[in-house]
């Protein structure tokens, strides 16, 4: 099933959607704790002995662990929620809609404001934690790189600068600005790791890359349930594990939003695997190939570095670059690197949280350039007023507080989305019991000889015009013949034609072309049967185009799910009433299973 009407497709191709994945729901914070944290683990470990074979085994795990499958299935199931509600049920872009199969109106009342305010409120302390970390970051860089001195003043100098490439970034909206900065950052990033890879000592690493990934499958299902209850690891779970989830809550809304702004068009299957596996896949990547350099480096006896490693200000990830080739480029490479990163995640919390604080007219809208400024700059200030006032530990703590309230809110889109997907399942049973029937029309005879007709109608290739015409003459009559005994029947229904586009489930692209529709007046599951005039390339066979142009216009059928990819063009009048009937007594049969 398409997040998106059935006829959708893809706006991006797989590369600028993949780099989107992760360039949004990972920041600088990866190159920061890709260091810190295996060799904070390995000096002190939550349990056991530290130094060991076994602690530098569970060093790197525990790092996969706080940044793995965890923390994106939380992304993939409200990204999921909301391109579902937004895209197939035509509801807003935003968390709200998600909890409409529950609440129903009342999601446009106090109860959406809530939800929404909510979201934004851990968006924005989620994403100014992540800034945060990448401003310290930055600057450790640069004062290794130029001697920039470590301090608030640099610190201020930063975010504003990066706060002001986002608000460029995020107004020229996804198509440009975000895409674009992307897919150069997953290139350079993944440039950078190569690069230690190869001239660092390579078989070890990859021979670690393998260890730590059966560890990980090995001792998943463990770490996920693990609480110390036998030790006293308060502290440590709270600046470790308890954040991290709180980290993935309070980014859920935001980086789920911005996911279904993304991938519209693609199957559930599609985005569940894309993102679940590329952005992970990634992690393992860099964290597996920097963390074990830095645990080898460790290991290795370099007891300076272990101690400058566990610092929280990332200097440890800089140093570790002195000792390959070209040291001086890569610590510049990976402090451009790390601005991208924190840009590409400030731009899109900024058009996110302006999404969820305007009334758009569509969800293919975004909010206004003006808004999505005025959150840049929001975060910005809280960037340097929570650096201000306890650095990174007190924004650890501020994401952990401002979770809270919104993990209620994600149980509660699982279940919406839980609900939703059971009826789009009776709606796929009740069209596998009606197929035997569903061919009635487009077999429909009234003479012996109407087989010619059918293979005539197949193979005339006519123009918009003509096609606009049968629409006109044919279709619309139809289908006021069918409503006109609908209503003699009791039922509430409309026949509505026009030249515009109806509102969605059509896709929003391209020119508007004439279309007309009978629906039933039904608040919760309305029957429609849309015929809509289209444009479509003409078919080939054996190399050669059949017929004298390139292009045919189509009379293609859509129901409220969007586009069945068949065309009624040339059906008559008696044919076009048995097609609407097949679909209705479709849509019967779905209401009889609900």
């Amino acid at each position: 099933m398409r997040l998106g009407p059935d006829h959708s497709r893809p706006e991006f191709s797989t590369f600028a959607w993949a780099s989107m994945l992760f360039a949004a729901g990972i920041g600088t914070d990866v190159m920061f704790y890709s260091v810190v944290e295996p060799v904070t683990q390995y000096m002190a470990p939550p349990s056991g002995e530290p130094g060991t074979v076994g602690a530098a085994r569970e060093a790197t795990v525990w790092t996969l662990f706080h940044y793995g499958v965890t923390g994106w299935a939380m992304y993939a199931v409200m990204g999921l929620a909301l391109a579902y509600f937004a895209y197939r049920q035509n509801l807003p872009l935003a968390v709200r809609s998600a909890l409409y199969p529950i609440f129903g109106k009342r999601i446009d009342g106090a109860l959406g404001h809530a939800v929404d305010t909510a979201a934004v409120l851990g968006t924005v302390f989620g994403v100014a934690t992540s800034l945060g970390i990448g401003v310290v970051f930055l600057n450790v860089g640069l004062n290794q790189a130029f001697d920039v001195p470590v301090g608030n003043g640099a610190q201020i100098a930063l975010a504003v600068l990066a706060v002001t490439m986002a608000a460029v970034s995020a107004t020229t909206g996804v198509d440009r600005g975000i895409r674009f900065l992307s897919q150069l950052n997953v290139v350079l990033a993944l440039g950078l790791a190569a690069w230690v890879l190869v001239t660092g000592r390579t078989t070890f690493i990859l021979n670690a890359v393998v260890t730590n990934v059966g560890d990980f499958v090995r001792t998943f299902p463990a770490k996920t349930m693990e609480t110390f209850a036998f030790v006293d690891n308060d502290e440590w779970m709270s600046l470790w594990t308890l954040f991290f989830w709180a980290w993935w809550i309070a980014w859920a809304s935001f980086v789920g939003l911005f996911l279904a702004r993304i991938s519209r068009g693609r199957t559930i299957r599609q985005f569940v695997a894309g993102t679940m596996v590329i952005p992970f896949t990634y992690i393992v990547m860099w964290i597996s190939i920097f963390g074990n350099a830095a645990l080898d480096r460790v290991r290795g006896g370099d007891d300076a570095f272990a101690a400058q490693a566990q610092e929280f200000d990332g200097s440890g990830f800089f140093t570790l670059l002195e000792e390959y080739p070209a040291s001086g480029f890569l610590i510049v490479l990976a402090i451009f690197i790390g601005l991208l990163f924190y840009v590409t995640s400030a731009d899109s919390g900024a058009l996110v949280m302006g999404n969820l604080s305007s009334r758009l007219r569509s969800v293919q809208d975004d909010a206004a350039p003006w808004m999505r400024i005025v959150w840049a700059a929001i975060t910005g200030l809280l960037t340097i007023a929570m650096l201000v006032v306890g650095g990174i530990t007190a924004l650890q703590y501020a994401t952990i507080i401002f979770a809270v309230p919104f993990a209620f809110v994600l149980v509660l889109v699982m279940w919406g989305l839980h609900k939703a997907l059971r009826v789009e399942a009776r709606r796929a049973d009740s069209a596998v019991h009606h197929l035997p029937t569903m061919l009635s029309a487009r077999a429909a005879t009234e003479s012996r000889g109407a087989w010619r007709a059918r293979l005539a109608r197949a193979l005339n290739f006519v123009d918009v015009q003509d096609a606009t015409d049968h629409l006109e003459q044919v279709v619309a009559p139809a289908l006021r013949e069918v409503a006109a005994d609908m209503e003699a029947r009791g039922l509430a229904v409309v026949v509505t034609s026009g030249g515009e586009r109806p509102a969605a489930p059509l896709d929003g692209d391209g020119p508007a072309l004439p279309w007309c529709e009978l629906r039933t007046e039904d608040p919760e599951h309305p029957f429609v049967y849309r015929v809509v005039v289209t444009e479509s390339a003409v078919p080939t066979y054996g190399g050669r185009m059949i017929g004298d142009r390139d292009r045919y216009a189509r009379l293609e059928v859509h129901l409220d799910g969007g586009g069945q990819d068949y065309d009624v063009m040339g059906f008559t009048e008696n044919q076009v009433i048995h097609d609407c009937l097949d679909q209705y007594e479709q849509h019967l049969a779905f209401l009889r299973m609900a």
